[in-house]
């Protein structure tokens, strides 16, 4: 059967790993602000660098967080719109979200000669948002804290916390992505599956802190 969700994660993993030995791919497909500015031709690489990864660690992480909601998602989304139905609202939550999120980025470093970014996160975050606003308090876990969080309230800490180190520029990390693709992933779930909003009202409604 055809599943968009297994086609999209084996199409990352073979593309991320086949670029880490293939110098003229990365260089060609990951994001560079910088040299988008000055070519109009290259705005393909704000959906090329959602498929590629630093390393294993990036793409692991990544893979396994996508695995863990885009399942979930798209039974969602399936069981209400269809097959096909859902097919569509998926790859446009997860495919837009990569390139959504990376719109701020490219404002941000189109003068940066030297700035170059890469990975899904973007896409993966809106994925994830959209599962906490089915599931609003299925538990996720945040490192280093080892006991899970109700979801509604990781997704503010996760937001919160994306928000300031994207402002602190104190890494090598894209928090910006992270953000804006939460916050894409939110937006774009309402729109397309707006009885969404009450199942994560009634999920919150009678959720007890401590049972």
């Amino acid at each position: 059967m055809f599943n968009p969700f297994l086609i999209l994660l084996g199409l990352t993993v073979a593309i991320s790993v086949y670029a880490w030995s293939n110098d003229e791919l990365m260089d060609s497909w990951i994001l560079h602000p910088y040299r988008m500015a000055r070519d109009n031709g290259q705005w393909y690489r704000f959906l090329t660098s959602g498929f590629l990864h630093a390393d294993w660690s990036h793409l692991l992480f990544n893979m396994f967080t996508f695995y863990s909601f885009g399942r979930l998602v798209l039974a969602y989304f399936a069981g209400e719109f269809g097959l096909g139905g859902g097919t569509w609202r998926f790859l446009l939550l997860y495919l837009g979200g990569i390139i959504v999120s990376d719109i701020p980025t490219y404002f941000r470093h189109r003068d940066d000669r030297n700035y170059r970014s890469l990975g899904a996160s973007g896409g993966v975050s809106s994925v994830l948002f959209a599962g906490v606003l089915f599931q609003p308090t299925a538990g996720i876990i945040m490192f280093p804290l080892p006991v899970p969080i109700p979801g509604f309230i990781w997704a503010f800490l996760y937001l919160a916390y994306s928000y300031y180190q994207g402002r602190r520029r104190g890494d090598n990390i894209n928090h910006d992505a992270h953000f804006y693709g939460a916050l894409y992933g939110v937006v774009i779930t309402l729109a397309l599956y707006p009885g969404v909003l009450s199942i994560f009202l009634e999920g919150i409604k009678h959720y007890k802190l401590f049972n």
